[in-house]
């Protein structure tokens, strides 16, 4: 089971490119799905049923006060289609389709209830459920064309980003798995207009 969970943060941690340690952005997965529902470490392993069929269910979390803006919807659907491909390679589990979380909202303690609801309505008895969050910090920095040839006031912008996952159990109200991964990126864009040789440049 240690062996999954591992394999499942890196793969969590590759979605957003470089992993990193850190308490930034704060976890958020509990306020949608409760604690008390988690299921000892062995349950995954004690179902027979192999692999599993499930619902994938994205869920973009605003609700952090300093949080980051959604995801653009392009970039959102990317992140689905590439989670949808990994999660199978990681555990054992099968997507069998991407469920809109519209309606999923962010509950204290949680909410079980939305995701059994949302369960009963796709004929589901197995959920797979990931929560995205991210916050950012702007500041004034001193840029370089080039390679130290001129100097240019500009921004920079760091982005943290934290997918969080778990593996929801409709059939018996169990959270059968959890694990996170977090990302790091910064990106630099000069003050004045017209400079796009070297700018905007996305470090990750």
């Amino acid at each position: 089971m240690r062996h999954l969970l591992n394999q499942l943060s890196l793969m969590l941690s590759a979605a957003f490119l470089v992993s990193c340690a850190s308490a930034i952005p704060p976890a958020r997965i509990g306020d949608y799905v409760s604690s008390e529902h988690q299921a000892g470490d062995e349950a995954l392993t004690r179902i027979d049923q192999r692999p599993l069929e499930a619902g994938l269910v994205v869920v973009s979390d605003t609700a952090e006060p300093g949080a980051a803006p959604n995801l653009p919807e392009e970039a959102l659907a990317r992140l689905k289609e590439r989670l949808q491909q990994d999660l199978g390679r990681a555990i054992p589990v099968v997507i069998k389709e991407v469920i809109p979380a519209d309606h999923i909202r962010p509950q204290p303690h949680g909410d079980w209830a939305q995701f059994a609801e949302l369960g009963r309505q796709r004929g589901l008895d197995y959920l797979a459920v990931v929560v995205v969050s991210s916050t950012e910090q702007e500041y004034p920095v001193t840029l370089f064309l080039g390679l130290v040839t001129h100097a240019q006031p500009g921004f920079r912008r760091d982005n943290w980003s934290l997918l969080e996952f778990a593996l929801l159990d409709l059939k018996t109200n169990q959270t059968l798995m959890q694990a996170e991964g977090r990302g790091w990126a910064t990106l630099d864009r000069p003050s004045a207009p017209g400079i796009n040789q070297w700018y905007p440049a996305i470090y990750l």
